[in-house]
């Protein structure tokens, strides 16, 4: 009876010790990650790309890539106040907690935190201009993750004035960041300000200062290479004046890819590098890229995490998540979900959606008079609340041969 009483007891521990608030941060530890154990910790999750920060090839627009052209589309086609009410719609649904519960599902461990700056400011940014929103996104995630054991890298994917000049950054063509004393100070209040909220909060691993800095295709790269440390510098500084318990992320230049800029940098307590990967098209991974990352993470002693890979076949995936386990590199695949294929989680395009969304996205409307061969409003409305169903939680399907690639389990 007394073997019973324990069986139940140690049952319903169990239960009640599923997704357990961690009580430790994650710290840095040589070349590696330790929680407040001192136990290994090893980073194995997904990106919650697209969902405050869109990119138009998850929509099928071509050209309008970046968020501040694809809203553009979205006005043009059913109007200011229902372009507003989609957003805000698309933000409720896109990512919500049954989708960090069936990261947990897989076995992962992490999730990254794309965010773009305007979230935190009054500037026009999807139809909204409240500063308190980015908040409120992040803590509705962080609360989620607390409850299924899942930890939070939090990555400001769009900076002030863009420290791309690409589509990705959502800048003007240019990543204004890098020379502009006024997008450097908002860079760092806004760093400061989300670092004294999350101080206190181990749920979060660390702060990914920039995502994907400096393109390759920019004229003047070298210079701007040169002021990339010093930039992501005065982030650190800004955060650690009210946050000393996580760990920040330098991220390399071209795409995360090139960390030449650092080789007369160390970094400092709690520090690290993070990288990218992508080989578009490629369906057999070639193993020197994270050989090189690793081979850097050894020569400056900190830990190197690649924020974001995949967007391929599974063979490549699967060859490129073995070799990142065997050099010990912690991964976060991007993106948790995306229409049709190649991610964690896929939805369906729109029946239509082609035909009528897109077309108008990639037509010509450089003039008013262009704008209005828009498609019937009605049928536009329609195809974009279809999108909005399609991509909740419970109409995506996981992808069982992109999840067992990457090591995971399928839900």
């Amino acid at each position: 009876m007394n073997n019973l009483r324990i069986g139940l007891i140690a049952g319903i521990v169990a239960v009640a010790c599923v997704g357990c608030k961690s009580t430790s941060f994650i710290r840095t530890a040589g070349t590696g990650l330790v929680d407040g154990d001192g136990n290994e910790f090893r980073i194995r999750g997904t990106n919650l790309g697209h969902w405050l920060n869109p990119e138009g090839y998850m929509f099928g627009f071509g050209k309008c890539s970046s968020p501040h052209m694809i809203d553009e589309v979205i006005r043009q086609l059913v109007g200011p106040e229902e372009a507003k009410n989609f957003w805000k719609r698309f933000k409720d649904n896109y990512i919500t907690e049954a989708d960090i519960a069936f990261v947990a599902k897989t076995g992962a461990n992490t999730v990254r935190l794309p965010f773009h700056y305007k979230l935190f400011t009054y500037e026009d940014y999807l139809g909204a201009n409240d500063p308190e929103e980015g908040f409120r996104r992040m803590d509705a995630v962080i609360g989620w993750c607390r409850k299924y054991g899942i930890r939070v890298v939090i990555d400001m994917h769009d900076c002030p004035g863009g420290q791309t000049g690409s589509n990705i950054d959502d800048s003007y063509g240019y990543p204004w960041l890098f020379v502009n004393e006024a997008c450097q100070r908002q860079y760092c209040d806004i760093w400061r300000k989300i670092a004294a909220r999350y101080a206190d909060e181990p749920v979060v691993l660390g702060y990914d200062l920039m995502n994907e800095p400096i393109s390759s295709d920019l004229s003047d790269m070298a210079e701007l290479n040169k002021r990339l440390v010093a930039v992501q510098r005065m982030a650190a500084d800004a955060i650690r004046s009210v946050d000393r318990n996580h760990i920040l992320m330098f991220a390399g230049g071209q795409w995360d890819t090139n960390f030449a800029p650092f080789e007369d940098f160390e970094l400092r307590e709690n520090e690290m590098f993070t990288c990218h990967c992508y080989q578009f098209g490629n369906p057999v991974y070639n193993d020197g890229s994270v050989a090189g990352y690793a081979a850097i993470r050894d020569r400056k002693g900190v830990p190197m995490y690649m924020g974001e890979t995949g967007h391929n076949q599974p063979v490549w995936n699967e060859a490129i998540r073995k070799s990142m386990e065997e050099k010990n590199i912690g991964w976060t695949y991007w993106p948790l979900k995306k229409p049709d294929k190649e991610s964690w989680l896929t939805f369906k395009t729109p029946e239509g959606w082609n035909e009528t969304i897109v077309a108008f996205a990639k037509s010509d409307r450089s003039s008013y008079n262009l704008i209005q061969n828009r498609p019937e409003r009605a049928k536009a409305q329609e195809l974009l609340d279809r999108y909005l169903e399609n991509c909740k939680s419970e109409n995506c399907t996981p992808d069982a041969e992109y999840l067992k690639a990457v090591g995971l389990q399928v839900p």
